[in-house]
């Protein structure tokens, strides 16, 4: 089953996350996924969201998401990001309709 990824990012350090964001597409080249959003200006519609990107990224499926993510090219750009931004994360299963 497809999954997204999605990614809520607060800048902490932009030069580090510019180091991450520099060699990110090295790194998920080499997977499975397709990087579907990528803003830093979305437009909110409704709430509060006190962060500064969005970023959403399809998979397959779970292991192809964990494949890339503990991918030794991305846990080692990862350290950038994480120095870089603050992240919520979160892992989603894409929608089936039963029948």
């Amino acid at each position: 089953m497809t999954v997204y990824a999605i990614a809520q990012l607060k800048m902490t350090d932009r030069a580090a996350y510019g180091r991450y964001q520099a060699r990110f597409f090295d790194a998920f080249r080499k997977s499975s996924g397709r990087l579907l959003a990528a803003d830093e200006h979305p437009h909110v519609l409704e709430g509060a969201w006190p962060h500064d990107k969005l970023v959403m990224m399809s998979f397959p499926d779970e292991a192809a998401f964990l494949a890339f993510s503990n991918s030794p090219d991305y846990v080692e750009i990862s350290q950038d990001r994480k120095a870089g931004a603050k992240a919520t994360v979160l892992l989603v299963k894409g929608f089936a309709p039963a029948g």
